[in-house]
């Protein structure tokens, strides 16, 4: 178990720059490391990454592992499983972190398959258990209803963790790290997939998983004509708009507004939740918020049970009266 050293966080990119997910898992990683007395590494994969390595150190890394290849330009599972189990063998890492994304998600199961390890998804929070130093990984089970910690006795300890369940450390472009660039060694002839063609979703205004403000609409919202006071309130307060999953399977608003287990995690400062019932799958996805203000004329609705504030009544009297407040509050 010895050979077994130091935290390693899978870096992703977007748009050039390091993804939000994994400046949050070098603030997370950071922590682990520091408790466990060891160097926080970063691996950064794609087609021309090294640019990069620098701000993964100004965000914690103490080493970057840069693999550039044109080959892996965009996400493909293959060459991805392939690059990362080298350099996961070849570093030994005690602990290895990916993001819950798309490519988290896929990438994952397949590779600590490939390590003869374990594994756990989803995780909110991440710790070192003082005693035996393993990795306590806290996800929530049945359904967003309960919280299990886990914990394994093989190595690398794998963990992918939600977007939004950590803070990313304050950007210090004094810190010193060390660059290693290994060479990713593809066979093109191995790589069974191609990617054709990638379509960018056109998103008008703060986009959803960025918004520090969210009013989020749900099936008593009763079709698309409601949203539209949605999202006068939204502009006002400078946020977005979002829905429980029945307005989207009902086509009152498109699919890229849904918030729960199987839309979008968000973690806004401020979530305002009109006519949503508050079911486990959904609260799943807005339960990071720092503030959640509930309006539903159910006064046994789930949702007062996660609120912070609610009010018991329809909203179609209700929300007029609190848009014009807000409107009154912000022109002071």
């Amino acid at each position: 178990m010895a050979e077994y050293n130091g935290v390693m966080v899978f870096g992703e990119a977007k748009e050039g720059k390091l993804a939000v997910i994994t400046t949050e898992l070098l603030g997370c990683g950071r922590q682990l490391a520091s408790d466990l007395g060891q160097e926080l590494y970063c691996l950064l994969v794609g087609g021309e990454v090294s640019i990069l390595a620098q701000e993964a150190i100004a965000s914690g890394a103490d080493k970057v592992y840069v693999v550039s290849d044109p080959l892996l330009e965009d996400y493909q599972t293959d060459p991805y499983v392939y690059v990362a189990e080298k350099v996961v063998r070849q570093v030994m890492p005690r602990i290895l972190l990916l993001g819950q994304t798309s490519t988290g998600r896929d990438l994952a199961p397949r590779l600590a398959f490939r390590l003869g390890t374990a594994v756990t998804t989803d995780c909110l929070e991440l710790a070192i258990d003082p005693d035996s130093k393993s990795l306590w990984q806290t996800k929530p089970v049945y359904g967003g209803n309960a919280q299990a910690i886990f914990t394994g006795e093989s190595y690398p300890q794998m963990a992918t963790v939600r977007a939004k369940a950590m803070s990313p450390l304050e950007r210090d472009d004094s810190r010193q790290g060390e660059v290693v660039t290994i060479e990713a060694g593809l066979d093109p002839s191995s790589i069974r997939t191609k990617v054709l063609e990638r379509v960018v979703e056109e998103v008008e205004g703060i986009k959803l998983e960025d918004a520090a403000v969210v009013v989020c609409g749900g099936r008593g919202i009763g079709g698309a004509e409601g949203f539209k006071q949605l999202e006068e309130l939204a502009k006002i307060l400078k946020g977005a708009v979002g829905a429980s999953r029945p307005p989207c399977d009902n086509g009152w608003v498109p699919t890229g507004y849904q918030i729960g287990l199987t839309g979008k995690i968000i973690a806004p400062d401020l979530y305002l939740a009109v006519a949503v019932s508050g079911a486990s799958q959904h609260m799943t996805g807005c339960s990071g918020a720092k503030t959640i203000v509930a309006i539903n004329k159910n006064s046994e609705a789930n949702i007062f049970r996660e609120a912070s504030f609610g009010v018991v009544g329809d909203w179609k009297t209700l929300l007029p009266a609190f848009i014009s407040k807000v409107k009154e509050l912000m022109a002071d």
